[in-house]
């Protein structure tokens, strides 16, 4: 008969009793306040001892059995903060995980002290109270863990968390007093980081609209971007061209067609949109003024002013990855709206603020599929032990299947490691 889980508020307690962990530890008399080493797993000067605790929790609930699971430091971390962030009597009351010298967290019960707790702790759970910086917490290490780091030939500096390959690295365990040996603590992939990789091509849908009529969709892989150009553009520059349509094929107003075609003639080399790591950039290489927004799939937000004009002949920036995902996540988590990743652009006209955009000339909506793929993935989650599979309509894709705590995660992961490496540069 296997063992019983042991509750995470009378095990932790236990740990801070016995001092074993490396920087686990009581701070007051009164044993209400505590603290949690919290070393990213990429920093230089990270030591098998800095994650201790992490595995311990991991073993003790029989998420991790040595010797026969594969080690995952990131998921580890994110589930005892999980599990700690449920408890009601329990509050996060400093965050120093970005301490430089001593990077850890403290935390402190909010009744009278840590008391007794029953050996099945009964406190209730609540839906996951995560500061901001929980949701961004455990990245670095699912973004660049696959990045192969080759020694020095003297066997590096001492404070690389090098892994020797006839004496494998020591955490301590929980239920014994020797060391349990650790093998290779590489962790598995994030599939969602291929949305940052610089060879992978985003597919994106590109409509056009003459008057508020559709007269134009193309779906398609874009290798170093797109152009939206007219017929007689030039085909030599960078960018997969998407050609407009002439508005004589559908529409009727000459009036109208005359305006279009003046529209389409300015273009000149096109507008580009094309992918920089996590960000969109556009830059339009002819003398048709063009506005940009970012709006709901079905129309643009023309209630307010454009969020910016697409300058010539150098990069603007017009979306960003980060955000979007940060929004997805509390989407998920039921306290904010679905995220807007919907490009809009006004060609040759000023945005339609106070008014239909369907009375200006040239409109064209540009969606990442990719990111259409992750909301609509977010929609149909439902229960957390189930399965839903996506496509991530990049080049290479295939479908994944993820439930929705294994999808909200490397969401989590993927959005800390974008803020990690920003803060890095």
């Amino acid at each position: 008969m296997g063992t019983q889980k042991p509750r995470i508020l009378p095990w932790l307690k236990l740990q801070l009793d016995l001092g074993r962990l490396e920087g686990v530890a009581w701070l007051d008399e009164s044993r209400t306040r505590f603290r949690i080493p919290w070393k990213h797993g990429l920093r230089q000067d990270a030591q098998q001892e800095d994650f201790g605790i992490f595995q311990a929790w991991a073993e003790a609930s029989g998420a991790y059995t040595p010797g026969k699971d594969r080690p995952d430091l990131p998921t580890w971390k994110r589930n005892f903060r999980s599990a700690l962030n449920r408890k009601e009597v329990l509050r996060l009351a400093e965050d120093r995980s970005k301490d430089p010298h001593d990077p850890h967290k403290v935390y402190e019960f909010v009744n009278s002290g840590a008391g007794d707790f029953p050996e099945l702790d009964t406190s209730p759970d609540t839906n996951s109270r995560c500061s901001p910086s929980d949701t961004q917490e455990d990245i670095l290490e699912e973004l660049l863990s696959d990045m192969a780091l080759a020694p020095f030939p003297d066997g590096g500096p001492s404070s690389l968390p090098m892994v020797p390959e006839e004496t494998p690295p020591f955490l301590l365990s929980p239920s014994v007093d020797i060391p349990a040996p650790c093998p290779n603590l590489q962790p598995p992939e994030n599939p969602l980081r291929r949305l940052l990789v610089p060879e992978e091509e985003w597919e994106f849908e590109v409509t056009a609209f003459y008057r508020g009529r559709q007269v134009f969709q193309q779906t398609a892989l874009c290798p170093g971007g797109l152009r939206l150009v007219a017929s007689d553009a030039d085909q030599t520059l960078p960018g997969q061209p998407i050609i407009l349509p002439d508005p004589g094929v559908s529409l009727t107003d000459r009036g109208v067609m005359g305006y279009v075609r003046r529209v389409l003639s300015c273009l000149g080399g096109g507008l580009a949109l094309w992918r920089a790591g996590q960000r969109l950039c556009a830059r339009r290489l002819g003398h048709c003024h063009t506005y940009w927004a970012l709006g709901e799939e079905l129309l643009p937000d023309s209630g307010h002013g454009p969020s910016g004009e697409v300058p010539k002949d150098e990069e603007g920036d017009v979306f960003d990855l980060k955000p979007s995902l940060a929004e997805l996540i509390a989407f998920i988590e039921g306290s904010g709206h679905s995220p807007r990743y919907t490009l809009w652009f006004c060609v040759g006209e000023p945005w339609p603020q106070d008014q239909p955009w369907i009375k200006k000339l040239v409109m064209v909506k540009v969606v990442p599929t990719c990111l259409r793929a992750l909301l609509d993935m977010a929609r149909s989650g439902g229960a957390s032990s189930l399965e839903t599979t996506v496509d991530l309509h990049i080049s290479n894709s295939y479908p994944l299947s993820l439930t929705s705590d294994q999808y909200k995660a490397y969401l989590q992961d993927l959005v800390e490691d974008m803020d990690f490496v920003t803060g890095e540069i």
